[in-house]
């Protein structure tokens, strides 16, 4: 069939693999066929449902202290070379708490970056990829009152390189959340603001780019809300998109 050769290539494209040339004509054939953007959202929506089913099964702080429990031994009055063992285990076993807290706390945020990743490649494949169509920001800024439990401001593009095309609700998991697309020359460049406090992880700077497989990705923390600006676009792009945000919020 025509689109075997896409499909073919599906999986890669979700996971942003591909190089940037191929991620731009994936994307123009996703708008343009039905079929493929139906498979691609598909395929997002069992990722996602993979990853949450995984993350119920994260061991509790409580079976840790019970199996630490069981593999301390206990402490001994005199000193024996047995005494040296359990000191030594007990270090190591801190160490490997440490390690294990550094690495939840970067696969927390890996995870996120991943999320908002799927997002924006789901919404960019779907055939509505808004709710409400508009460039004007007084016209987007309101369709989100009442739906979701925040507040945040727009700012004005018209002076600039970028055209706001709309925005929707979206899901980080069960957090509620807005989702905006702008387009900048022939690229497409979500902006996803959520509520700081629901966003799980920690994040050891108020502003970062990262580069996520084929995507920039920027995020920052401002007035109680979490910040992703992500995009197949140059970084130039997604900061210059980022300050406006930062400026028109401070």
């Amino acid at each position: 069939m025509v689109c075997d050769s896409w499909k073919a290539k599906l999986d890669t494209y979700l996971d942003g693999e591909l190089p940037s040339e191929e991620m731009r004509a994936f994307d123009t054939h996703v708008h343009s066929c039905s079929s493929c953007a139906a498979d691609a959202l598909t395929r997002v929506q069992t990722k996602r449902a993979i990853q949450v089913a995984g993350r119920r099964f994260t061991l509790s702080a409580e079976f840790r202290k019970r199996m630490q429990e069981r593999i301390a031994p206990q402490r001994q009055r005199r000193f024996r070379p047995g005494w040296m063992l359990a000191a030594v285990a007990v270090a190591i076993l801190v160490v490997g708490t440490l390690t294990s807290a550094y690495l939840a706390n970067r696969s927390g945020r890996d995870q996120v970056f991943s999320e908002i990743a799927d997002l924006h490649v789901a919404a960019l494949a779907s055939s509505s990829r808004v709710d409400v169509v508009s460039s004007d920001r007084h016209t987007v800024k309101p369709w989100f009152q009442g739906k979701i439990p925040f507040a945040f401001d727009l700012p004005e593009v018209q002076n600039s390189e970028f055209s706001l095309l709309g925005g929707r609700m979206t899901y980080l998991g069960q957090t509620p959340g807005a989702h905006l697309i702008y387009a900048v020359r022939k690229h497409e460049i979500s902006v996803f603001v959520f509520q700081e406090g629901a966003i799980r992880g920690r994040w050891d700077e108020n502003s970062a780019v990262t580069k996520k497989l084929s995507f920039n990705m920027a995020t920052w923390s401002q007035g109680g809300l979490r910040y992703f600006v992500v995009g197949d676009t140059n970084t130039a792009d997604i900061n210059n998109l980022a300050k406006l945000f930062k400026t028109t919020s401070s």
